[in-house]
């Protein structure tokens, strides 16, 4: 689960304490990478950002001022 947040396989090693990446890798068959499908909504409002939210999208960073949110499709 932690390969499927952060896609960064040294801190999966380095979280389970592995020394070989081959290991590691092995973990990196369970996961499912089609539920890596987003979909992306902007807001430029506090009324859009509260839709959003309760809509189900999470907060995920600024850009030029927007707030930028996700859902899993």
């Amino acid at each position: 689960m932690e390969y499927a947040k952060t896609k960064d396989i040294l801190h999966v090693m380095q979280l389970l304490g592995h020394k070989n990446i081959q290991n590691t890798l092995i973990y990196t068959h369970l996961v499912n990478f089609k539920e890596d499908e987003y979909i992306a909504k902007v807001a430029h409002t506090e009324d859009e950002i509260c839709k959003l939210v309760e809509a189900g999208f999470e907060y995920v960073c600024d850009y030029n001022g927007n707030k930028i949110f996700r859902k899993r499709k």
